[in-house]
């Protein structure tokens, strides 16, 4: 296959690309705050290492109002200062489900989410990160390609 002809998500498998969506409007009428699911997705894809999930979600993330700062101090959240409690629970939680199929998650962590979520939270966490893992696959599946992606209203380039 030529690089001008690689498959995009949109256009292949149509009914399950509409039904993610689906998935994806229902995860923002949810209980987790637009700030954290964009966290959530920008750390996933770090993990993965989805480059078009990770050039989209810095982006969305920008569009939405996060600092650079706590952007480019992602990766090592743990010993950076700029996350509150609640985010670092749901990037703990994020990144053990992630990497589920390496290990098992250790009580400590959904005692951690507990104390910072309610069960309707934890669920709508769990399912942000499915959604986001499942979008990583799919895109480095079908190798899409980064960089030319504008977070909706953003003026063109």
């Amino acid at each position: 296959m030529s690089t001008s002809a690689k498959p995009t998500v949109d256009k292949q498998s149509t009914n399950a690309y509409r039904a993610m969506l689906g998935v994806e409007k229902a995860l923002t009428q949810g209980s987790i705050e637009k700030p954290l699911r964009e966290l959530i997705h920008l750390r996933v894809s770090q993990i993965n290492g989805c480059a078009f999930c990770i050039d989209m979600h810095w982006k969305d993330a920008r569009a939405a109002g996060e600092s650079e700062q706590r952007l480019y101090g992602l990766s090592a959240w743990r010993e950076s200062p700029y996350y509150s409690e609640r985010e670092r629970a749901g990037l703990l939680l994020a990144e053990e489900l992630t990497r589920v199929a390496d290990r098992s998650i250790p009580e400590e962590v959904h005692e951690a989410a507990r104390e910072s979520f309610n069960d309707q939270e934890i669920s709508d966490l769990a399912w942000t990160v499915s959604a986001i893992n499942a979008w990583n696959r799919v895109n480095i599946a079908l190798r899409t390609v980064p960089g030319n992606y504008q977070p909706p209203g953003a003026p063109k380039n």
